[in-house]
C-alpha cells in the first residue's frame, strides 16, 4: 500500500492530521452529549474540545520537532537548505507544490528555498502524540478551572473521549504510512510502497538496496494500537464510568492503560522516534505518566463519588 494524502482546496493534508482530526470532532460531540445529560454548558464542553484540539497540536508538533529527529532539518531548511535531503521520487521532488531542486548524482532531493517556518506547518505532518496530550491537558485543566465545571467529573469525561479520537489518529497513521512495525514474517504484515518512510527507513539500515522499493512485511503497529484504543474506550465509557470509585477514577484509568499500551507497541515499531537509555521517548513519558497516575489515585481515592453521581 502507498502513504494516502487527502487534496482539500489544493493543499495535500496527510491522512493521519485527517483522522486525527475526525476523531477529536467525534469526541466533542461525546462531550456536548455527555455535558447536557448533567445540566452543564454544553457550549463551554464544545469550545473545550476545539481549543484543547489547538492546543495538542501545537504540543503534538513541538515534541516531534525536538525528539524525532528532523530539529537540525528544520534549522538547515532556514539557513541553509542545500544541506537538507529528501528521499523522494524524481517526480515528486520538481512538482510544483514541492519545487525541490533534483540532484541526479545521489539520486536525492534538496529544497528549492529557504522555509523558516517548516517546523510550524503541522499539515505537512510529523505529529507526536504525547506532546499533544500534554499540551492538551494543560489546556484543558486551566480551562475548566476557569470556566468553574466539575473539575475531575469533567476530567474523567475527557479520560475516555481521548481515546476515541486515538482510534482514529492511528487509522490515519495506518494508512498514512508513518508509525510503521518492525519487519515481521507474521500472515498480516504490511508491504508500504516505495519512497514511504517504511521502504527509506529500511533503505538506510540496509534492509533494501533501494528506497524506491517496496518496504519488507512490517508489524501494522499503528492497528495494535488502534485496537487497544478500542477496547480501553468501551471500558472506561461503559464499564467503568457508571461504576467509578471516586471523581478521577476513569481520567487516571485512561492515563494508566494508555501508557501500559503505548509501552508494549513500541516494541513493534521501527520509526525514529528518539531513545534514552534503551527506551523510547514515548516509553520514557509513559513511565513518567504511570507514576504520576498512581500518586493521583492516591491521593483522590480517598474521596469517594456520591451515590447520585
Amino acid at each position: 500500500m502507498y502513504p494516502i494524502l487527502f487534496e482539500v482546496f489544493g493543499i495535500e493534508f496527510p491522512a493521519y492530521f485527517t483522522f486525527l482530526t475526525l476523531g477529536f470532532a467525534l469526541a466533542i460531540l461525546l462531550a456536548r452529549r455527555w455535558a447536557r445529560r448533567r445540566g452543564l454548558d454544553f457550549e463551554a464542553a464544545t469550545d473545550l474540545g476545539l481549543y484543547m484540539l489547538i492546543a495538542g497540536v501545537v504540543g503534538a508538533r513541538v515534541l516531534h520537532v525536538f525528539v524525532d529527529g528532523f530539529f537540525w532539518d528544520y534549522v538547515h531548511l532556514c539557513a541553509d537548505p542545500s544541506k537538507v535531503e529528501w528521499r523522494i521520487t524524481h517526480a515528486r521532488c520538481v512538482a510544483e507544490n514541492v519545487g525541490g531542486v533534483w540532484d541526479a548524482a545521489r539520486g536525492i532531493c534538496r529544497p528549492g528555498h529557504r522555509d523558516c517556518f517548516a517546523w510550524a506547518k503541522f499539515w505537512n505532518g510529523g505529529l507526536v502524540y504525547y506532546g499533544g496530550f500534554l499540551g492538551a491537558a494543560a489546556y484543558g485543566m486551566w480551562f475548566v478551572r476557569r470556566h468553574r465545571l466539575p473539575f475531575w467529573k469533567t476530567v474523567d469525561m475527557t479520560g475516555y473521549t481521548i481515546v476515541l479520537g486515538l482510534v482514529w489518529g492511528r487509522i490515519g497513521c495506518f494508512m498514512g504510512g508513518c508509525c510503521f512495525g518492525s519487519p515481521t514474517e507474521v500472515a498480516w504484515g504490511v508491504r508500504y510502497g516505495g519512497w514511504s518512510p517504511a521502504s527509506e527507513a529500511q533503505h538506510d539500515a540496509g534492509l533494501l538496496s533501494r528506497a524506491a522499493e517496496p518496504s519488507l512485511p512490517v508489524h501494522p503497529a499503528q492497528l495494535y494500537e488502534a485496537f487497544g484504543c478500542i477496547a480501553i474506550f468501551f471500558y472506561l465509557a461503559l464499564w467503568l464510568e457508571p461504576r467509578k470509585r471516586f471523581d478521577g477514577h476513569v481520567f487516571l484509568s485512561f492515563v494508566a492503560l494508555y501508557a501500559s499500551l503505548r509501552f508494549v507497541v513500541e516494541y513493534f515499531r521501527a520509526d525514529m522516534r528518539g531513545e534514552v537509555l534503551g527506551l523510547s521517548t514515548s516509553q520514557l513519558i509513559g513511565v513518567g505518566l504511570l507514576a504520576a497516575a498512581a500518586w493521583g489515585w492516591r491521593r483522590l481515592s480517598d474521596v469517594k463519588v456520591p451515590a447520585a453521581s
